[in-house]
């Protein structure tokens, strides 16, 4: 059973304790926080927070916000926490101001020795203090109240501010005593013991300043047993932490983190034009320059009637000053011309915003995290919010050792940067998209536990894979990694793991579906600073043991395994021409031979062996037309297997069949006659091989099919006008470039 709320029990707190009652991450807040220090000169200020974070607050002169209180678990670095902080956090400012006054400041909420890595409890409804208060005072939208009630206050007498909100909370908490869990009972007994603990050790003001929601809690003192009855039995780990960068991104309740606002940005930039009092004008401005930077229409003149129209509307609504609501209607109207486009681009910029905060060289930071700020330096390769494009030459040292490290930390979960393979750039040359996220901290803090630099942590990853791997597919893929990492011990631990997979492995396909990575790992091993020939033994081991085994892979198979089947003859092929010797690629002919002249092999992968050896020049036209013919005549067979062949035949350019008459008229001619039950069958796989098509080639076929059917009166004997309609559709959508 949960223990009961305390609230309003027992003895009142002394008249020099001050309860400032915030909104995380308020600019109002943050001003009534600022003023309210002021005046009431504290002997010590008290904030909520993880106490585990009062050994970093000496380094606050070294940090420039929004930064990160990072707290984690020793034993498991995984288990972590951040604890964000902006400018205009009220929490930043009641440190600022302690640290500039030489005024303790101590975080007094439950400790993160008690939270981290913990199952995660039921789910429950919660109450919405704020939306109940809005309601209350007549708004549908929360955060319009407050914003009219605190954000908008300047100048209001903070400590008034304070009672008042506290006021509106004790109610609240007295209505829906039910609702507050068992967590948040813990939170502030701690809270309150904190709070005895600061009332013992001095004699002047304390001031506290922890969310609205908890001020009841702390407006009267229970016993000092009954506190203590509720913490018992917290569990207790070692903890450590640091400050790591965040951003405004990351402070948006989008970003996932709960005590997150909508609009970081606008709230940045009231407290920036706090003392000025030209918040609107300046936001105008700003969002005029942002549009002509994207070479967008927004002169000074909109900006100033984009101004006058946050007024009226604000006037309008009977708010104290436009809210972002109204300067988000006037954008809307003047700036953007009533098109949502270019307000999404305002949103992210300015909205949301981009800034990144700042960590000094003094905060300490786990070693690993330390050798990737080291490399990120020595590169002239710095962590940035928005995404980046970049052309890695590897034969320049900086940019190769630059795509090094991307992959190490790609081994590490820190996917810093992505890999862009959709440009062809040959072997010397990389695309990288590369973006930086403030949450990675989590993931490096995780990783420090495999060692103290990026080169050793991912090696000793690298290593664990190949020892844990268990199949030909991902022993290649570890030592395609290895090899893209330049890491020699753990290139050597996967190929001795490939060897080992390779000599258990019986199914020729999953020999055969390694040797893409593998060809690509040899073609660029030496790039990379590895004896190509190292790789191209196993390549050649794994493609003989393939080939062998490959025609009877085949015969007798399902759908499903056809399709794997095909797949890996594919990729078989490709890899036998980019990395295999001319042996090698005989053995891979003779192969792909012997699946051809297979009886009851499935003819998805059948057509296919028939398609790449007539373009390798291995099967002319006659041998070709007359495998087709035998396939579609299907005497004794099935037209799904007719139609598995065709399909198989298809996948892959269509250059070749539409230059080759012969071919091509033996395909229509078949797919002419089919009856309309199987021309319905035969569509899903026709579709499917026709989709690597290009456009350009689906036009080129689909003219040859209407001339063929012009030509030759398709629409005869077995078709009826519903099956023509149905052709029809599909030569149309092959012209259109797209299937049918």
């Amino acid at each position: 059973m949960a223990p009961r709320d305390p609230v309003g029990r027992d003895r009142a707190l002394p008249d020099r304790v001050v309860l400032l009652g915030i909104r995380h991450h308020g600019p109002g807040s943050a001003r009534m926080v600022a003023a309210a220090l002021e005046a009431v000169r504290p002997e010590v200020v008290l904030i909520e927070g993880p106490p585990e974070g009062d050994a970093l607050l000496e380094h606050l002169p070294s940090l420039v916000p929004p930064v990160a209180l990072l707290l984690h678990d020793e034993a498991e670095p995984s288990a972590a926490a951040f604890w964000p902080f902006a400018e205009f956090s009220p929490e930043w400012r009641a440190l600022t101001w302690a640290r500039a006054n030489a005024v303790p400041a101590r975080f007094f909420d439950l400790p993160a020795a008690a939270s981290l890595g913990a199952e995660p409890s039921e789910p429950r409804a919660v109450v919405d203090p704020l939306g109940v208060l809005a309601e209350a005072a007549g708004f549908d939208d929360p955060e319009r109240w407050w914003e009219d009630v605190v954000e908008h206050s300047a100048g209001a007498d903070p400590r008034a501010l304070a009672g008042a909100v506290a006021e509106a909370m004790t109610a609240l908490r007295e209505e829906f005593a039910d609702e507050v869990d068992e967590r948040t009972l813990r939170r502030e007994a701690h809270m309150r013991q904190s709070l005895r603990k600061a009332l013992k050790e001095t004699e002047g003001p304390v001031v506290v300043v922890c969310g609205a929601w908890h001020v009841p809690a702390l407006g009267a003192l229970p016993p000092a047993t009954a506190d203590a009855a509720l913490l018992k039995g917290l569990p207790k780990r070692k903890v450590s932490g640091t400050w790591v960068p965040w951003s405004h991104g990351r402070l948006a309740s989008s970003s996932g983190y709960g005590a997150g606002v909508d609009s970081p940005g606008w709230y940045a930039h009231l407290w920036e034009c706090a003392e000025r009092g030209d918040a609107v004008p300046r936001w105008f401005a700003r969002a005029a320059s942002v549009l002509r930077a994207e070479d967008l229409p927004a002169s000074t003149a909109s900006a100033v009637e984009a101004v006058r129209l946050a007024d009226t509307l604000a006037a309008l609504r009977g708010r104290p000053s436009p809210g972002l609501s109204e300067v988000s209607e006037a954008a809307l109207a003047v700036l953007c011309g009533g098109d949502e486009v270019p307000l999404r681009l305002v949103h992210e910029k300015l909205v949301i915003g981009e800034r990144l905060g700042e960590v000094g060289e003094g905060v300490p930071r786990s070693p690993l995290a330390a050798d990737v700020a080291r490399w990120q330096r020595k590169l002239r390769f710095p962590p940035s919010l928005e995404g980046k494009p970049y052309r890695l030459d590897l034969r320049k040292d900086n940019e190769r050792e630059r795509s090094k490290l991307l992959r190490r930390l790609e081994v590490l979960g820190v996917p810093w940067g992505r890999p862009d393979t959709t440009s062809s750039l040959g072997t010397f040359a990389e695309m990288w998209q590369v973006r930086w996220d403030p949450g990675f901290a989590v993931a490096l803090g995780g990783a420090a536990r495999h060692g103290t630099t990026v080169e050793a942590a991912a090696d000793r990853v690298l290593c664990q894979r190949a020892r844990d791997a268990d199949r030909v597919a991902p022993a290649a893929e570890v030592l395609s990694t290895a090899v893209g990492c330049e890491l020699p011990i753990a290139v050597l631990a996967a190929r001795s793991a490939l060897d080992r997979c390779a000599a258990a492995a019986t199914d020729a396909v999953e020999l055969l579906g390694a040797l893409p990575d593998l060809a690509t790992t040899v073609r660029y091993g030496s790039v990379r600073g590895t004896d190509p020939e190292l790789l191209r033994v196993a390549l050649h081991g794994l493609l003989a043991r393939g080939a062998v085994g490959l025609p009877l892979a085949c015969k007798g198979v399902d759908d499903e395994t056809a399709e794997r089947a095909l797949v890996a003859v594919n990729g078989a092929d490709d890899a036998a021409r980019l990395a295999a010797d001319e042996e090698h690629q005989a053995v891979w002919r003779r192969a792909l031979r012997s699946l051809v002249g297979m009886p009851d092999a499935h003819g998805l992968p059948t057509g296919r062996a028939t398609r790449l050896l007539w373009e390798a020049g291995e099967l002319d036209t006659a041998a070709v037309a007359a495998r087709l013919h035998r396939a579609t005549s299907w005497n004794g067979g099935t037209a799904s297997g007719a139609t598995a062949f065709v399909s198989g035949f298809l996948r892959g350019s269509a250059s070749l069949l539409a230059a080759d008459a012969r071919l091509f008229d033996l395909v229509d001619e078949w797919l002419s006659g089919l009856a309309p039950a199987d021309f319905d069958d035969a569509l899903p796989l026709l579709r499917k091989a026709i989709s690597d098509f290009s456009p350009a080639e689906r036009r080129l076929l689909g003219d040859r099919v209407l001339g063929s059917s012009a030509s030759s009166g398709v629409v005869s004997g077995e078709w009826d006008e519903a099956v023509a309609e149905r052709l029809a559709a599909h030569v149309r959508a092959l012209l259109a470039g797209v299937s049918a």
